[in-house]
This record gives C-alpha cells, sequence and structure tokens, in this order.
C-alpha cells in the first residue's frame, strides 16, 4: 500500500506483512477495550493507511464497522451513532485537504453529545494524531474517553487470532441516503460480499499482478470498500492511497501521482473528470502517463464529452475504459465493460458482469425486450448483494422488492440500445446524484425547513457541468419574512452544518407557494 498526503512531498507505504502487523495491533487493543464479534465500530477518518487498517481490524475480530466519510457533519454522524450504537468510535484529530484545516475531532465530539441526548453514549473515542494538520495540544480533549491511539496501539501484539465468522455474518453497515429522509443502513455479510468484491475488481480492471492500482475514491463510500480495500487486497494488488484533493496544489496533481508511482490502473469519478477537463488539457500534457494502461469510471453515469476527454487526452486514446454500474446495495459491479472484450461505446456501462442477470421493465413490471427505456431491475440474486437494511427488514423490502415483484429495483432509469449496449439515465427516485454522492432529497428539505424562517422546501435534482446533478432548492418563507441574500445563505449554511457540504444547494428558489398532490405531498415533477 502506498500513501501519497495532501502535499506533494509527503508519502509513505506498508508491505502486507507490515500492513497485517497494524491491523493485528489495533484488533488486540479493540479487543482489550470490549469489542467482541458482532459489536459496532464507527469509523470517522480521512484517506489516511489507518483507515483501510481499521476497517480489517474490525473485521479480523468479527466486529462490524461503519465507517462515515469524513465529509459528514455532526448530526449526520450521530444519526449513524444512534442507529448502530458502536461500542468504540475512531477518529483523527485533524485532516488538511488542499489549504483547509478541518477539526474532525471537534466534529465527532460534537456528535457524540448529540448522541447521547437520543440515549446512546459511546464509551471510547480512539483519536489518532494526524501530526501533519494538527498538534496533540491543540486538540480539545475528554478525560476517561477520548484515548490517542499512538499511545495505545502499538503496545499490542502483533499477532492476533482471527475470529471465523459465517459466511452469512455481518461484515460491515454503511449508511446510504434514502429518499424518505433517514439514511439507510446497508448491511453487507463476509462471504458473499468478499468473493464478490475480489472477482468483480480482477476481471473488470484485467487485473495483472505487476499493477499500481490506484482508485480516488474515499473508503466513505462503498466504492472505497469494495475497490480501495477489499477487491484490491484479496488479490494482493498493490493499492495507493490519497489523502489530499484532486486538483491541490493545482490541477496536475492527478498525473503528478501517476507518474510517481507508476499507476497503471486509474479508477475515478465522473466529477473529477468534467473538473479537470474544465481546466484543459495543459495540466495533463505535462506529465507522461505512459504508465496507464486501464482507466476506469465510477459514481453516475459518465456523459459522452467527458469520456472521450478522459479516453483522448488522459489515456492517449490508447487504455479501455471500465465504465461500471453498480450500487451501495450492490457491494460490486453489475454491468461493466471488460478491458479490451468488445467495443466501447462513449457513455455506455455497456454489459453485465458474469452472472447477472439485469432486466429493463415498465411501469407495470413488464420485462421489455430488445431496444427499449424503462426501469432498471435485477432477476436473480448475485453474491454481492446486501441482505437487509439494518433495523428496518420491512424498508428494505419496501424500498427494493415491492416496487416490481419478484426483481430487485435499482431505483435507476435505463436503455437498452439496437446493439445491447446498457446506457444509465439516472435516479427515478427522490435522490439526486451530486458528484457520485446520493443525495436524498428529502434529507436537503428536512435540513431547510428545520431553518426558523423556511416555511417549506422541495428539491430537485438539475443538470450540472461539473457535477452530473446539482441541487436546486424552491424555498417557502414564513408569512412576513422578507427574501434577502443574507437568509439564503444561511439556508444554505443550515443544510452544511446538519448533512455536509456536499449536500449545500447550488441554487434556492424562492417561491410564494409550492404545487401539491391531493393528499398534500410536494410535487417535484
Amino acid at each position: 500500500m502506498y500513501w501519497e498526503g495532501n502535499e506533494p512531498d509527503q508519502d509513505g507505504k506498508l508491505t502486507y506483512s507490515e500492513l497485517l502487523d497494524k491491523v493485528c495491533q489495533l484488533a488486540n487493543y479493540l479487543k482489550s477495550v470490549g469489542v467482541e464479534k458482532g459489536d459496532a465500530v464507527v469509523i470517522y477518518l480521512p484517506m489516511l493507511m489507518e483507515l483501510p487498517i481499521a476497517m480489517l481490524a474490525c473485521a479480523r475480530i468479527g466486529a462490524v464497522h461503519s465507517v462515515v466519510f469524513a465529509g459528514f457533519s455532526a448530526d449526520a454522524i450521530a444519526q449513524r451513532i444512534t442507529d448502530c450504537k458502536p461500542k468504540v468510535v475512531i477518529t483523527c484529530n485533524a485532516v488538511k485537504r488542499g489549504q483547509k484545516l478541518i477539526p474532525l475531532k471537534d466534529i465527532v465530539d460534537a456528535s457524540l453529545v448529540e448522541s447521547a441526548k437520543n440515549g446512546v453514549t459511546v464509551g471510547i473515542c480512539l483519536t489518532y494524531e494526524n501530526q501533519l494538520a494538527m498538534k496533540k495540544e491543540d486538540t480539545q480533549w475528554i478525560a476517561g474517553r477520548d484515548v490517542w491511539w499512538q499511545d495505545v496501539v502499538p503496545n499490542f501484539p502483533t499477532r492476533c487470532d482471527v475470529e471465523w465468522v459465517d459466511a452469512e455474518d455481518p461484515l460491515f453497515l454503511l449508511y446510504t441516503s434514502g429518499s424518505t429522509g433517514k439514511p439507510k443502513g446497508v448491511l453487507h455479510t463476509t462471504g458473499g460480499y468478499m468473493v464478490y468484491a475480489a472477482t468483480t475488481f480482477k476481471h473488470a480492471f484485467d487485473y495483472k499482478p505487476t499493477d499500481i492500482y490506484w482508485c480516488t475514491a474515499d473508503c466513505g463510500w462503498i466504492t472505497g470498500h469494495s475497490y480501495v480495500t477489499y477487491g484490491p487486497l484479496l488479490n494482493g494488488a498493490t493499492v495507493l492511497v490519497y489523502e489530499g484533493a484532486p486538483n491541490y496544489p493545482d490541477p496536475g496533481r492527478c498525473w503528478d501521482i501517476v507518474d510517481k508511482y507508476g499507476v497503471t490502473i486509474f479508477y475515478t469519478a465522473p466529477t473529477l473528470i468534467r473538473s479537470l477537463m474544465r481546466d484543459g488539457s495543459v495540466y495533463v500534457d505535462r506529465y507522461s502517463r505512459k504508465s496507464l494502461r486501464v482507466l476506469g469510471s465510477v459514481g453516475e453515469p459518465i456523459n459522452p464529452t467527458a469520456w472521450r476527454w478522459f479516453y483522448n487526452v488522459v489515456g492517449d486514446s490508447r487504455c479501455p475504459i471500465s465504465d461500471t454500474w453498480w450500487q451501495t446495495e450492490t457491494g460490486g459491479f453489475m454491468i461493466t465493460p471488460l478491458p479490451g472484450a468488445w467495443p466501447q461505446k462513449p457513455g455506455s456501462a455497456t454489459f453485465p458482469f458474469f452472472g447477472v442477470q439485469p432486466v429493463i421493465v415498465d411501469e407495470k413490471g413488464r420485462e421489455m425486450t430488445g431496444e427499449c427505456s424503462g426501469y432498471l431491475c435485477i432477476k436473480k440474486s448475485w453474491p454481492g448483494a446486501f441482505r437487509t437494511l439494518y433495523g428496518d427488514k420491512d424498508r428494505y423490502e419496501t424500498t427494493y422488492f415491492k416496487p416490481f415483484s419478484g426483481y430487485y429495483f435499482s431505483g435507476d432509469g435505463c436503455r437498452r440500445d439496437k446493439d445491447g449496449y446498457h446506457w444509465l439515465t439516472g435516479r427515478v427516485d427522490d435522490v439526486i446524484n451530486a458528484s457520485g454522492h446520493r443525495i436524498g432529497t428529502a434529507e436537503v428539505e428536512s435540513a431547510l425547513v428545520s431553518h426558523p424562517k423556511c416555511a417549506e422546501a422541495a428539491v430537485v435534482g438539475i443538470d450540472h457541468e461539473v457535477k452530473g446533478q446539482g441541487i436546486y432548492a424552491f424555498v417557502t418563507l414564513v408569512d412576513g419574512v422578507p427574501y434577502s441574500d443574507d437568509l439564503r445563505k444561511s439556508l444554505i449554511m443550515a443544510v452544511r452544518s446538519q448533512i455536509g457540504a456536499f449536500a449545500a444547494p447550488d441554487k434556492i428558489h424562492w417561491a410564494p407557494g409550492l404545487p401539491k398532490t391531493r393528499s398534500g405531498k410536494i410535487m417535484r415533477r
């Protein structure tokens, strides 16, 4: 594992043997503080090597990790803590992303105050000292609860027996946006997920033992679980973990990293491709990129213009693109090209992975054949399928299996062309895909309405040149309250503090009234 820090001169590496030692030390520490098989551990870390180490330490002792993306707010963490009731929270004092300092420990402190109000207290907050961002003495501290990672973990043995689990025992919980406001705790089990993450990684990227693989995703999302941590490591791959922003200190940073480490497989999101495209090819052309042989795209459908730029400019028209369609719920790739196996079409995810049976149905649930457009469903099960929504089996059945009886409903629209290629057309429910982050419209609406001057809000997705989808909010104010730019900023801050900066509305539209259905629901169409 290679690690590249925020600044270009910060780096590190671990062999598999050294990684195992660190995983075992943390696993032994967790056992020493009472973490047992089946217990939850919440992880709120940036992209340090300690993030995959923490995930693997939980897996080693049969604990269930729940990684929370380090861009989420205190309220969002508190919701997850309240739902899964972890024995331990693992974080670090701070991180620098570009030139911005983010005090992660302060955010966790606020979340633990909030979760305690909901009746859930966490006994231990294990905190890694990220010296490059903040010193120990500048970190807020609660004696008795807070523990420095560096003070305890290195003292434990580098051998830890594996806690063997059943194939269907839980491996992790990952919360994803739901259209009803409350995040859904997607539960993945051990055996099937492991097989699926390993197999899809190997074939969709044509992985070879000599490859240097870099996926730009954060481990706070499913891509970082399946294709930074589990899939690559199960194949014995050399993985790159990058802490910083892709455009810091300038928009050539990605290609600088590619040349520095000789990256051969580069897997990223259309949002990043579009933002780098906007900066022009001059930053790409400065670097050789000769090591690259396979490119990948994840998180949302990639528009043909961005696909062509990625292929022609970044890959010098010689690297196939694995444009992957899958979801948090599927655990791994469902529809994806296999490099070199068949002709590609810019913007199409092409054909299903081995054994996956996608179907396109109409609104009555009837399968359509040939060229068509409709709702994307899966006909038969696959090893990586999530097993339930934590503590909410009814919602699991209602959301995924009720809409079209006998099928798993993806929530996505899809078009199949005359050659059988699949083209994803985006979400058909009330979830917005902004920069590859799935954001429930109801979550954003409830954050807006929590503002004392907001009476009602309706949120919809709009096309966005860089993010794929932007967030457009229609807001009705409390009677007598005038519209103002300060109020607009205050509403955006309400969303930022309750959910995170990535969910902040791009545009607020002052609306004296909102259209309603007969039952009083806001119409968003």
